[in-house]
């Protein structure tokens, strides 16, 4: 049951406040979408409170593309609150993951691979560096916070304090978020607190992929009732403060 629980929790990725209903949240997304796609939207596809679709929404916001969302839990969400599975997001999602993207006649999931279109296709805002090695700092550092920050942040703290009580009422292992917080999140604020050090953004002197991909999660963080250090990681403070304050990112919460 764990497994499963951690499988569900690593796509539906719900970061409403740790003071709110979140149960009703997820209610609210399970019910049967009414809205006909037409052929010359975009559109996203999964739940609001997921970092990866906020990922998405952030990247559209930047770029200035206008977007409507059918709120959709993932696959296996839609399974275990048996829930009918749209059509348009079975077309747009073939293995049924969270954000798929649809444009027109034409569809594509993943946040990475979305953000490789969305940079291709309108590059009149650009959210990834020229030059080539601030470039790959900047899709290292997506990386980073895809994977190694969402394993700490996402797994073994907000599935623990929001997921299992709130969705699937049961009781929280605080001794797993202790020791998340107390042992893994240092290391990994120690490396970004040094790789920000004074530069507005962390990869190039560009807002970029990267600074979305390490934020949001530092959302998710918040609401699970864990705030960041300001004391022990200032310039680390002070940038997610900075980019959560960009009016993409305040849509897109």
């Amino acid at each position: 049951m764990f497994r499963k629980l951690l499988t569900l929790g690593a796509f539906l990725l719900v970061t409403q406040t740790y003071s709110v209903n979140v149960t009703a949240a997820i209610e609210k997304n399970t019910k049967t979408q009414t809205h006909t796609i037409q052929s010359d939207e975009r559109v996203v596809y999964g739940v609001s409170v997921s970092p990866y679709v906020r990922k998405v929404k952030v990247m559209l916001n930047e770029k200035k593309l206008p977007f409507k969302q059918s709120e959709v839990l993932p696959l296996i969400g839609l399974k275990a609150t048996n829930s009918e599975i749209p059509d348009d997001f079975t077309k747009a999602s073939p293995l049924g993951k969270i954000p798929a993207y649809s444009e027109k006649d034409w569809s594509i999931a993943d946040s990475g691979v979305i953000g490789d279109y969305l940079e291709a296709q309108y590059p009149a805002i650009k959210l990834l560096p020229s030059d080539p090695r601030e470039r790959a700092r900047a899709k290292w550092f997506e990386k980073y916070g895809d994977e190694t920050l969402a394993n700490v942040i996402h797994t073994k703290i907000f599935i623990e304090r929001v997921v299992k009580p709130l969705v699937f009422k049961q009781q929280t292992d605080e001794s797993v978020v202790q020791k998340a917080i107390s042992e893994e999140l240092p290391p990994l604020f120690d490396y970004l607190e040094k790789e920000v050090g004074d530069k507005q953004f962390i990869a190039g002197n560009l807002f970029s992929i990267a600074d979305i991909a390490i934020v949001t999660h530092f959302v998710s963080l918040e609401k699970s009732n864990v705030k960041l250090d300001a004391q022990k990681w200032p310039k680390l403070a002070a940038y997610v403060q900075r980019i959560i304050k960009r009016d993409s990112f305040q849509k897109a919460l």
